[in-house]
């Protein structure tokens, strides 16, 4: 698998801020297009493996072939950025500003959308024959999921907001975790087994992910589904993308940058016995 060292990713998860900050805009919007797109697709695929077996089990085990697709193309996720960007600034690598940072998430946030909505109104075609028909089972199924993770939390007040604030700040502790264990490896093997791992954990367990979502909830209303773009927006999107930079940011990134970049002086064992150290 050839292992990457703690001390040795850190490193390069803040090289990879350093270059999301610079990049041109045009790759930028490119490569964050294309991821939106991919996952896009692993999500309808993951849905119609639910909706066709009735097991959510499987369609959380083949689920993560979109992520690992898209990491190994060298595109970006909204979720990836607002976890590696920041180190840049924080480890106050020449002329990374948090300017530089907020225009990157930008970009990004913007290139994602763009490759979830044209997927996701693809599918509404394939699901629909081109809306002349009635959405087939799996666009049924994709439209009771926009209701129910828009209108039923709204539904519940402050609780309900609170789950999806919770549900996003533990998907993007999950993904994250996943763009950092690719790092771990030099092999393209040990990337997709490292990945493979968190992602499945997050989709399973129904975290919120925002470009999933970017997803789901176009594609819901587009197949009949009864909620609006505002209760999206409102209810679902802005409130996870809050989470998702919250739990990126905070349980992958700072935690791997206090303890594996910037590691304290070790403690003398010999002083804590009260023996002299030499």
């Amino acid at each position: 698998m050839s292992y990457v060292q703690p001390a040795e990713f850190a490193a390069k998860m803040i090289d990879a801020g350093e270059s999301k900050i610079f990049m041109s805009t045009k790759d930028t919007l490119i490569r964050s297009y294309m991821a939106g797109a991919i996952l896009a697709l692993a999500a309808a695929f993951a849905v119609t493996i639910a909706v066709n077996t009735g097991n959510f089990l499987v369609a959380s085990l083949l689920f993560p072939v979109g992520f690992c697709m898209l990491y190994l193309l060298g595109f970006d996720l909204l979720t990836g950025v607002f976890t590696l960007a920041p180190l840049a600034v924080i480890a106050k690598r020449p002329g990374a500003t948090w300017s530089g940072v907020l225009r990157n998430w930008g970009l990004v946030f913007v290139g994602n959308f763009g490759g979830a909505l044209t997927v996701a109104l693809f599918m509404a075609i394939i699901f629909t024959m081109g809306f002349t028909q009635e959405p087939n089972d799996v666009g049924v199924r994709i439209g009771h999921i926009g209701e129910g993770r828009t209108l039923g939390y709204a539904a519940a007040g402050f609780g309900g907001m609170l789950t999806l604030f919770v549900r996003a700040v533990m998907c993007n502790w999950m993904v994250s975790t996943g763009v950092v264990a690719a790092m771990m490896s030099t092999s393209v093997s040990g990337k997709i087994m490292a990945m493979w791992m968190p992602i499945l954990v997050f989709f399973y367990l129904g975290f919120e992910h925002s470009i999933v979502n970017m997803f789901l909830f176009p594609s819901g209303i587009m197949l009949g589904g009864q909620f609006t773009w505002a209760d999206y927006f409102l209810y679902n999107e802005i409130p996870t993308v809050i989470g998702n930079l919250v739990g990126g940011l905070t349980f992958v990134g700072a935690m791997i940058y206090s303890t594996h970049y910037k590691t304290s002086p070790k403690r003398n064992a010999g002083s804590s016995v009260g023996v002299p150290a030499e």
